[in-house]
């Protein structure tokens, strides 16, 4: 046997059915009617669940946010924006300022090289992956230059590049 849902009142009778009325898209009416449905209605949610078509899981959180907020408990808030952000874009971009002196001087700055001073900025431990994607958030790139071999003679790959490559003459 389901447990009972408790609707909280937060509105009469009437107000309840006029709200869930002015829902303005489908979703919207769904979240209201199952309020409804719990409170006038008396269904346990599992029949609320099949009526509308969603999860028993959504019935209780749909209840639980009306009944800790109200009816603008049930008002979508977008999922987007950074969450789970250790620090904000400006304190971030404030923090990258005394590495783009480095990097301007040429010096090669590395996730691994960053990743303590990061940590000590942002008061925890973080990984090299939130660092790339520190880097990532404000335009740095990977910049290396291309590896040379042990062997190789600058001089002569600089008279190869001057003078290019002779061509063999086209077989006929």
């Amino acid at each position: 046997m389901s447990r009972h849902l408790t609707i909280r009142r937060w509105l009469s009778d009437v107000e309840l059915v006029v709200w869930m009325q002015e829902a303005q898209d489908r979703s919207e009416f769904q979240r209201r009617q199952s309020v409804w449905l719990a409170y006038l209605e008396k269904w346990p949610a599992h029949r609320i669940a099949r009526a509308l078509g969603v999860s028993e899981v959504a019935i209780w959180k749909w209840i639980g946010q009306y009944n800790h907020q109200g009816p603008r408990g049930l008002e979508r808030q977008g999922r987007g924006g950074r969450r789970w952000a250790f620090l904000s874009l400006e304190k971030e971009a404030s923090l990258l300022v005394g590495f783009l002196e480095e990097a301007a001087k040429g010096r090669v700055l590395t996730a691994k090289q960053l990743l303590p001073l990061v940590s000590q900025a942002v008061g925890r431990e973080v990984t090299r992956g939130y660092v790339y994607g520190l880097l990532h958030r404000h335009g740095w790139r990977k910049l290396s230059p291309r590896p040379g071999h042990v062997k190789g003679d600058p001089e002569a790959q600089e008279a190869f590049q001057k003078k290019g490559r002779r061509r063999a003459s086209p077989k006929r």
